[in-house]
């Protein structure tokens, strides 16, 4: 197995094995985009199998010592290779309107927060592909009926289709985490609008699964809905039952405040 050691950064689990860094990089398929961004590089373990020499790549990494040693490392990067934060940074900065896919090995704390802010610009990423907790990795591509489903599950599913791609163990990284980690793949949806009030969507599924053992009925109490409308059988529903496209419709009857017919 090849492997290479990188330093120990900000308490992450950095991957050693080339061959799974060479497996996530060919998930890459420039279809509809021709730049990536690749979130913490940390040493450049992805960054190398990515094609950066055909200028398409940018990272943008946290840590300064990680920034200084991919700057020596790959000077062909240099005014593409950004210090700060992915979840604080305007990204019209790095590409303006243009397209680009999402890629990495993700700190396991911030990695569903990386999943919302990339559906939030998804006009922008037709593709998505990284390295999660497996947990967190089962639970995006899950379908609706398991305990996993949830709201990651419906709010990436609605925009993108998602694919559990591989499993990684825990010996390939340094050092190892307690957990398994799993790969993912995201791509936006031909049809990524939706037929209903966008806000009002999100919050209706996040109060669905915030008391995901109850109705609808009950969970949705705080919307004071009118009565006529939750005397509908869809509200008997727990929200693990329900599809993205359920949640469309129930959004828009709640939105119109009567059923729908």
């Amino acid at each position: 197995m090849n492997t290479v050691r990188p330093k120990k950064k900000l308490g992450q689990h950095f991957l050693t094995d080339l061959t799974i860094a060479q497996k996530i990089a060919d998930t890459l398929k420039f279809d509809s985009y021709n730049q990536v961004l690749e979130i913490g590089p940390g040493m450049g373990v992805l960054t190398q199998f990515l094609p950066w020499k055909e200028d398409k790549v940018s990272l943008i990494e946290l840590d300064k010592e990680s920034v200084e040693y991919l700057q020596k490392t790959y000077p062909t990067l240099n005014g593409k290779i950004h210090f700060g934060d992915f979840l604080k940074i305007d990204l019209t900065q790095l590409f303006g309107n243009k397209a680009f896919a999402i890629i990495g090995n993700f700190p396991y704390n911030i990695s569903t927060q990386i999943v919302f802010k990339t559906i939030e610009h998804r006009e922008q990423i037709p593709f998505f592909s990284g390295m999660f907790q497996k947990e967190v990795a089962e639970r995006i591509c899950e379908p609706p009926g398991s305990k996993k489903y949830g709201i990651l599950s419906v709010l990436s599913q609605l925009f993108y289709e998602t694919t559990y791609a591989f499993t990684v163990h825990p010996t390939v990284f340094n050092p190892p985490p307690k957990v398994n980690s799993g790969v993912l793949t995201m791509t936006r949806k031909e049809d990524f609008t939706l037929d209903c009030d966008e806000k009002l969507l999100f919050r209706v599924v996040k109060l669905s699964f915030q008391q995901r053992r109850k109705t609808l009925r009950n969970s949705l109490k705080t919307l004071d809905l009118p009565k006529n409308l939750t005397e509908d059988s869809i509200f008997d529903q727990r929200p693990e039952k329900l599809s993205g496209d359920d949640f469309v419709a129930l959004t828009k009857r709640i939105d119109h405040g009567k059923l729908s017919t």
